[in-house]
């Protein structure tokens, strides 16, 4: 493997993380507009799907060699662009010390997240 394929999975994982995303929030949204659950619910749910994001970007992208760095890249980007996306729905933006711990957070899970992929999906 070279750097560019292990760039073009990190930009394969991100996408169909992203997309999983939207695609969940958009099922949550009619949700909530049938249920009204509570903020702590919402907010609970929001970031499961951001970890399932995350998970799906990674387990269905990443093979090869440096899981970890992959994943934690991914993850990474996954938060980051999510953030971004839905930042500009929503017409605001909030960079702050929660936003670097969800940043954290994403680098963290896309690490585990790249480990358990690249072991589980073994080139071959």
């Amino acid at each position: 493997m070279d750097v560019k394929s292990d760039i073009k999975m990190i930009v394969n994982g991100v996408l169909k993380g992203l997309i999983f995303s939207l695609l969940a929030v958009l099922l949550f949204s009619f949700i909530v507009k049938l249920c009204s659950p509570g903020n702590n619910v919402i907010y609970a749910v929001n970031q499961f799907i951001k970890c399932l994001a995350v998970f799906t970007g990674c387990f269905f992208s990443l093979k090869g060699r440096l899981g970890w760095l992959k994943g934690a890249v991914t993850g990474l980007l996954v938060f980051l662009f999510t953030y971004l996306v839905f930042a500009l729905l929503a017409g605001t933006q909030a960079f702050g010390a929660g936003f670097l711990l969800d940043l954290l957070f994403g680098a963290a899970l896309g690490l585990i997240s790249g480990i358990i992929s690249v072991n589980v999906r073994k080139e071959g």
